[in-house]
């Protein structure tokens, strides 16, 4: 069962699929949980494995669809680094995410600080 952080982030991604329009599909839904539940970064392939053991004929294709349609709307992060994805806990704000990854055991930390985006966008 999904943690109370999970179902949070799914309402509020629903919510501002319906206000905004947005087809939240099946897939797209499942690929957010599996971003979700992941322990941290996680890469597209790695994911594709994870639905196919629901959904078999699932192919690359499925999960980078579905993975654009997150990233566009802000409900993920991509870690350029790592080419990996992370869920974004505030999908109500559209913002740009800095992160801080630890190189020894690859934990990610969000920072949501708006003055540093505002610094970051003007330089």
């Amino acid at each position: 069962m999904p943690d109370m952080q999970t179902r949070r982030v799914i309402r509020e991604v629903e919510q501002r699929c319906k206000r905004d329009h947005l087809r939240l599909t099946p897939t797209r839904r499942r690929v957010l949980e599996l971003v979700l539940e992941a322990d941290g970064p996680v890469k597209a392939y790695d994911l594709l494995d994870r639905l196919k053991s629901e959904q078999p004929n699932a192919a690359p294709p499925t999960i980078y669809r579905a993975l654009e349609f997150l990233l566009e709307h802000h409900f993920i992060h991509r870690l350029e680094t790592m080419n990996a994805f992370v869920s974004c806990f505030h999908p109500e704000d559209q913002h740009q995410g800095q992160f801080l990854i630890c190189e020894r055991c690859g934990n990610v930390i969000e920072m949501a600080e708006g003055e540093l985006s505002d610094d970051l966008d003007r330089l």
